[in-house]
């Protein structure tokens, strides 16, 4: 008797399991092999995505900084070519990211749900076009390998923060 009471509680709490509705997914790496990994998980704590700086020369995405909240990620890649800034409406939110690569990252194009298209870099390469798995998931965090260059980026996505008073 006792057995069975703990199979039907275990089943009970596996299929709400189930039932609980995903949200996070990820995208990539797309770019080469070289570099050292970075993430940046714990930024997506002090908000969503507000801002982004991105590092270009005539090749490749040189380097790579966001904005979460209000507070910058450490940068990450080399310090040669032109720093790019573009910051996102309040309540805005990258949805889509598409870009080219080799064996660096060249291009990146960050989609916001506002219909704004954030290009940066050069139109060579292999292409990517990365998507949230679910519905209603923004862009909230990104990782990858960087050296002087940006080797590879990940896309990680989830549900816009509910709590950002501050943002």
């Amino acid at each position: 008797m006792l057995a069975t009471a703990l199979l039907v509680l275990l089943c009970a709490s596996t299929s709400a399991s189930a039932l609980q509705a995903r949200a996070s997914s990820y995208n990539g790496e797309y770019g080469g092999g070289g570099g050292k990994r970075f993430s940046h998980s714990g930024y997506q704590l002090e908000g969503p995505i507000t801002a982004l700086r991105v590092r270009v020369n005539r090749y490749f995405i040189v380097g790579l900084q966001v904005r979460y909240g209000k507070v910058w990620s450490d940068y990450v890649g080399g310090k040669s070519g032109d720093l790019e800034e573009i910051f996102l409406h309040p309540g805005e939110s990258v949805i889509q990211v598409s870009g080219k690569y080799k064996l660096y990252l060249r291009k990146l194009v960050f989609v916001t749900d506002k219909g704004r298209y954030l290009p940066f870099g050069k139109d060579t390469g292999t292409s990517f076009n990365a998507l949230p798995l679910y519905p209603n998931t923004v862009l909230r965090f990104i990782s990858g390998r960087s050296g002087s260059l940006i080797d590879a980026i990940g896309l990680h996505w989830d549900t816009y923060p509910s709590d950002c008073s501050s943002c």
